[in-house]
């Protein structure tokens, strides 16, 4: 046999192979003979022989105790290269000779099977992992596996969480102590309470766990309050808007015109732009009403009262009462500071929410920064 050395000519031309790649994100794998396809990072070559030294066992030095008698042989360094934990109970685990013997109970065999051969080529098939995938999350955590862990929190927060087994993840979760699956579990828990409620899941729970289930039925009463709470902020904030909104209006009519109403100096053309301001039809309305209303003097008139309340509020925004086009601005302004300080009190309250609404899109343009800064 011919031998090439450094110096060798012939080594000198020799090409050196490629390195092998670096390990990569574990992918659905497709083995020999299976239908199920994938892709790999690795070299389908690489795959292929650690998956046959795996599946046939070869110079195997640790065999592995499951559940009903099973029994499943691996390689100390490959275990523990892939577990802290397997490295720990290989350091412990008596055996004859070289063989060393561990026991994994608590779950399947197939799952233990499946768990073993992912530490060997990082893949797995989808019919099993769609099978076995809470024992794989378990199995993970419990060895501290995050590669594999994180593919059973993907599978399930993708297409593998079902009413029926929603109740069981979510106890898996807490255990596992995976957080984002925690938190998907539980939205869809208090989603769908009233079918969860009547799956094997939620009835194994109720009897082993019964303080989980009051938690979960007291935050989905927390959710149902907290959810009224928004609606009614909501509805609130649209209440002081339109209230923000009037005031606008109503000092563009007393001070500009608009089109067919305005103060008494002002030429009004029928022919001007349409107005920008969308409560100015409805002020307009309700300005012509107050003009004409014969009840407004003993208050029995509903709109004339609101024209009422909306001539007071404008006066406790207003900036300048002196110069203001609104009418009784003034009169209001001096009613206001014989008012008891209570409530005087709740009305600057309701100015200063009125005019937060509006606080990003700058100050109003009938207030000066100083009335502004005085709420």
């Amino acid at each position: 046999m011919e031998i090439i050395t450094k110096q060798s000519p012939q080594g000198c031309n020799n090409i050196c192979p490629t390195p092998p790649p670096l390990p990569g994100p574990a992918m659905n794998c497709r083995r020999k003979g299976s239908a199920t396809k994938g892709n790999s990072c690795a070299l389908t070559a690489t795959r292929d022989l650690w998956d046959n030294l795996f599946d046939r066992g070869y110079r195997a030095d640790v065999t592995i105790r499951t559940n009903d008698g099973g029994i499943i042989y691996a390689h100390a360094g490959v275990l523990g290269m892939a577990s802290p934990v397997l490295r720990g109970m290989l350091k412990q685990a008596k055996g004859v000779g070289h063989k060393r013997l561990i026991s994994i109970h608590g779950v399947q065999h197939d799952a233990v099977r499946v768990f073993i051969r992912f530490l060997y080529s990082s893949c797995y098939e989808q019919e099993e992992m769609k099978e076995l995938v809470l024992p794989l999350l378990v199995l993970s955590h419990a060895f501290v596996v995050p590669q594999l862990k994180r593919i059973c929190e993907q599978q399930l927060e993708n297409s593998l969480l079902t009413l029926d087994n929603v109740v069981d993840v979510f106890q898996l979760s807490l255990l596992c102590d995976a957080p984002r699956l925690v938190l998907l579990t539980h939205r869809m828990i208090l989603r769908n309470i009233k079918a969860v409620s009547a799956t094997e899941g939620w009835i194994a729970m109720k009897r082993s766990h019964p303080a989980l289930e009051k938690e979960i039925l007291e935050s989905m009463i927390y959710e149902e309050q907290m959810e009224k709470e928004r609606i009614r902020k909501l509805n609130e904030r649209k209440i002081y808007l339109q209230l923000y909104e009037a005031m606008e209006a109503l000092v563009h009519i007393c001070r500009d015109g608009c089109r067919t109403i305005g103060p008494c100096d002002k030429d009004l053309k029928d022919d001007q732009k349409p107005c920008t301001y969308e409560a100015c039809k409805g002020i307009e309305l309700l300005v012509r009403h107050f003009a004409g209303c014969k009840l407004r003097v003993l208050g029995g008139c509903i709109h004339c009262k609101r024209m009422w309340q909306l001539l007071e509020l404008h006066s406790r925004l207003c900036a300048d009462s002196g110069s203001c086009r609104v009418p009784l601005c003034r009169n209001f302004k001096d009613k206001v500071k014989k008012e008891f300080k209570k409530d005087e009190m709740k009305r600057k309250i309701l100015a200063k929410k009125i005019l937060s609404t509006k606080r990003i899109g700058g100050e109003p343009f009938f207030l000066s920064s100083k009335s502004i800064s005085s709420y």
